[in-house]
C-alpha cells in the first residue's frame, strides 16, 4: 500500500495513524503544488509546466521560501508512483482528500494519469464528515491535519477504488478547469471547483490592511485567522505587492532582504512615528 497526500503536515499525522494501524502500513507520498493557484493552461505539455515554474519563481523571490521552486517535482513523483505500480501488481495506492480546494485540484490533476491502474486506485474523500477533536467535541474538519491520529482509524474504511466512470469525467472537469485558466480556482463543494481571477483574495487583504503599518507576519497571521477559503501565504504576499503596485497599499523595508522586516499600511495612511507593533 502507498499513501498520497497534497500537504506537508498531513504527511506527519498519517504516518503517527500507520504507527497505531498495520493494516494501512506504506509509504507516504506528497504531491507537493498547490493546483488551487496559478497558471494551469497545457499544464501536461512542456511549455505549460514550464510557465507554471516560472511563475512560482516570480512568487518566491523574495519569500521565505526560495529553494522549493527546485524542491517541487511532482512530475517525477508521478513518474516514480507508474513505475512502482508497474513492478508492483499487488500494490494499491490511497489517495487521501480533505475537504478543501488544494488537495481536490492537486487530485484531479494527479488521477487523470492514473486510468490504466483503475481498480487498484483507491480514494477516501473527508466530505463534510464528523470527526472528534482533542476535547472530545465533534467537528467538521477541512484539512487532514486537523484530524487526530487515532481517528483516521475510522477515516480508512471509507477508502473506495475511484472507479471507471469516474476516470472519465473528473480528467474532463480538470480539462475544463485548465482551459478556463483562472488564477484562483475554489471549492464550492463535493469535487466541484470553480476558476476565479487573481484578485480574488484582494478584498479580504485590503480589509485587513489599516493606516498604522503592520509587520507583514502579523498581517498574514490575522488574515489566516479569518479566512473561510484559505489560500498560501506566497500567494498572497504576492497580491500584497500587486495591491501596491496599484497605488492600493504601501510597504516599508526592502523585499529584497525578505519579508521579516517588511511593513505594510494603506496608501496615503500618514505616517507613523512610534514603533511598528509585533
Amino acid at each position: 500500500m502507498l499513501h498520497i497526500v497534497f500537504q506537508e503536515a498531513d504527511t506527519a499525522v498519517l504516518q503517527k495513524a500507520i504507527e497505531l494501524d498495520e493494516t494501512i502500513a506504506g509509504e507516504v507520498w506528497q504531491i507537493k503544488d498547490d493546483f488551487a493557484v496559478g497558471p494551469v493552461e497545457g499544464i501536461y505539455e512542456t511549455e505549460g509546466y514550464q510557465a507554471r515554474r516560472d511563475w512560482w519563481k516570480m512568487l518566491l523571490e523574495s519569500s521565505p521560501y526560495t529553494e522549493q521552486i527546485d524542491l517541487v517535482d511532482d512530475k517525477m513523483t508521478v513518474h516514480n508512483l507508474l513505475k512502482k505500480l508497474e513492478e508492483e501488481p499487488e500494490l494499491e495506492v490511497w489517495i487521501w482528500l480533505g475537504q478543501n480546494q488544494h488537495d481536490v485540484c492537486g487530485y484531479y490533476w494527479m488521477m487523470s494519469q492514473l486510468k490504466d491502474y483503475q481498480g487498484r486506485i483507491f480514494v477516501l474523500y473527508m466530505n463534510n464528515l464528523p470527526f472528534i477533536n482533542e476535547k472530545g467535541g465533534i467537528f467538521y474538519p477541512t484539512a487532514l491535519h486537523e484530524i487526530q491520529p487515532k481517528e483516521f482509524l475510522k477515516a480508512k474504511k471509507l477508502a473506495r477504488p475511484i472507479t471507471l466512470s469516474e476516470f472519465e469525467i473528473d480528467p474532463d472537469e480538470w480539462k475544463k478547469l485548465c482551459s478556463e485558466n483562472g488564477m484562483v480556482r475554489i471549492l464550492e463543494g463535493g469535487k466541484k471547483i470553480a476558476s476565479k481571477e487573481a484578485d480574488f483574495y484582494d478584498k479580504e487583504i485590503l480589509s485587513a490592511v489599516n493606516t498604522e503599518p503592520q509587520k507583514l507576519h502579523k498581517l498574514l497571521g490575522n488574515m489566516f485567522g479569518k479566512m473561510k477559503i484559505k489560500t498560501g501565504d506566497v500567494f498572497l504576499v504576492w497580491r500584497i505587492k500587486e495591491l501596491i503596485n496599484a497605488g492600493k497599499l504601501e510597504a516599508g523595508g526592502d523585499w529584497a532582504k525578505g519579508w521579516k522586516e517588511i511593513t505594510i499600511k494603506l496608501a496615503g495612511a500618514p505616517v507613523q512615528t512610534e514603533v511598528v507593533t509585533e
